[in-house]
């Protein structure tokens, strides 16, 4: 019993390093993209509601898709989904040279988001199966530490491909590292598909989504609108303020994120949710505020320290949380859940700030960006509140005289 015990909770594996690796590639040819895309935007006619929709439109194919590719995982296997969504990838990322105007480009998106949406629904699921419950928030932190390294280089990566080489050397490279995750995602992981056969019972339309993933992932879409808004137009804001090394806020941000993130899930498997994701949104706040008054490299540096923190504290402890709260045959299901409304944030982030900074400035949209995490704080807060009054009710039953 003892061996059995030891065995379960081991958590570097083989499996495991494979599936850093091959989600490292993955992510790394997506954030070779993050800055340089609006750049090709502009470049081919468009304003910021253009560079809002390229950004955002990804993200809607990309919901669409993984409530199905959630299911599909936990009703046939995590593989072959995963290999469709990568191979849709590496075509639409090829392809993008060819999109000579921006409508071309925003079909080339739509059909990105697919691949996308299915191929990193499968990842986060696959780290569910592999990761033992016990350390599931440092086993979330570690996973995310591969996107946090692919958030350090890809985005310096990119721009110095764009300014040296030129768009096609660009969009060529970003090819071939996610050719190199779909190598090596063959050695990520075994197929979970004997192990959730119970899921092939359920309805159709219930197994898309899972009801205990909602809350958290509630929670993911409020922050990522934030995000949205960073990734879509931190680039162009660092140009209307003729503000140089723009890449720094993202490696700089991608750093905190590579220091906070082990640290964040040892608290949340050892003290609760509370201690990271509440001083998250302060520091959230803090970082989008500062944003709007940035005017030099320094101010940009400070502000993706505030920033990648709260990121850092916030993403990784929602998607352990997430799965906490799922049964085992509901993991693709509810990595579906989350991811749709952390693409849903972004998508809704990027269309609605990108119009409100046409009509204003990127620094008006950064201030109100500074909202949205009152508003996370707010919810997380009645979240609280109510879960307190629920225990107290449930603690004195008999006093309860009327039904609430």
């Amino acid at each position: 019993m003892e061996v059995t015990q030891k065995s379960e909770e081991k958590l570097w594996s083989f499996s495991f390093v494979t599936l850093i690796l091959s989600t490292f590639m993955l992510f790394l040819g997506f954030q070779m993209l993050l800055p340089t895309l609006p750049v090709y935007v502009k470049d081919h006619g468009g304003d910021s509601t253009s560079v809002g929709l390229v950004i955002g439109m990804f993200t809607i194919t990309a919901l669409i898709i993984r409530p199905f590719a959630g299911s599909a995982a936990d009703r046939m296997g995590r593989k072959p989904i995963l290999f469709i969504g990568l191979i849709i990838t590496i075509l639409s990322i090829s392809s993008y040279i060819f999109a000579i105007t921006v409508f071309l480009l925003l079909m080339l998106r739509l059909i990105h988001g697919l691949g996308w949406g299915m191929s990193t629904t499968i990842y986060g699921t696959i780290a569910s199966d592999i990761i033992p419950k016990s350390r599931r928030g440092e086993g979330m932190g570690y996973f995310g530490l591969s996107i946090s390294i692919a958030m350090m280089l890809g985005p310096l990566l990119g721009i110095w491909l764009m300014n040296t080489y030129g768009f096609l050397i660009l969009f060529v490279l970003a090819s071939l590292f996610s050719l190199g995750s779909l190598l090596l995602s063959n050695f990520s992981a075994p197929d979970k598909q004997k192990d959730n056969r119970g899921s092939t019972h359920k309805p159709f339309l219930s197994s898309l989504f899972d009801r205990n993933a909602l809350f958290p992932s509630l929670l993911m879409l409020i922050i990522a609108i934030t995000y949205g808004g960073i990734v879509s137009f931190i680039t162009l804001f660092a140009e209307e303020k003729q503000i140089d090394h723009v890449g720094w806020f993202f490696f700089t941000n991608a750093l905190c994120l590579i220091i906070i993130r082990p640290i964040a899930g040892k608290v949340f498997d050892r003290r609760g949710e509370f201690l990271v994701l509440f001083p998250g949104g302060v520091l959230g706040i803090a970082a989008l505020y500062y944003i709007s008054f940035t005017d030099s490299t320094i101010d940009l540096i400070i502000s993706a320290i505030l920033y990648g923190f709260s990121f850092g504290l916030i993403q990784p402890s929602l998607q352990a949380w997430t799965i906490n709260r799922a049964s085992p045959e509901k993991r693709g299901a509810a990595n579906g859940t989350f991811f749709s409304a952390y693409d849903s944030g972004i998508g809704i982030g990027a269309i609605l700030l990108g119009a409100y900074a046409n009509v204003t400035s990127y620094s008006s949209m950064f201030k109100l960006s500074a909202f949205t995490f009152v508003l996370y704080l707010l919810v997380y807060g009645l979240y609280l509140w109510k879960a307190k009054r629920n225990k107290e009710s449930n603690s004195h039953p008999i006093e309860r005289t009327t039904p609430y």
